[in-house]
């Protein structure tokens, strides 16, 4: 860890916006000590509308929610490819960020296309 600074990794890049790598799966920190396989999403969304509710609802009954908000409000649901839905404490934006800058960049560029 010679010449990174407090906070960052050996190439400078923030820690909380760093990509980790287990068994080739790119995970990214959620908060409080979760990660997410980013290659396992397929939508990050906010909560708040009655449909993704109603999804919500249905999936607890199916017992396919991961809940890792740690007590806090919910501020994103993530839809993956298995059929689960992760609750997170952080926003829809704040994720994808990380998402983007695990990906190195690209989907921040796509997103400023909109």
């Amino acid at each position: 860890m010679a010449g990174a600074g407090a906070g960052t990794t050996e190439g400078g890049e923030p820690m909380a916006q760093q990509g980790h790598r287990h068994d080739g799966t790119e995970l990214i920190h959620v908060g409080f000590g979760n990660y997410m396989a980013v290659n396992r999403v397929v939508a990050i969304v906010s909560p708040g509308s009655a449909p993704i509710q109603r999804l919500v609802r249905d999936a607890k009954k199916r017992g396919t929610i991961i809940d890792i908000t740690s007590g806090r409000r919910t501020k994103a649901a993530v839809f993956t490819d298995t059929g689960n839905i992760l609750l997170v404490a952080i926003t829809p934006e704040a994720l994808a960020g990380r998402v983007g800058a695990a990906r190195g960049g690209r989907m921040l560029q796509a997103a400023a296309e909109d």
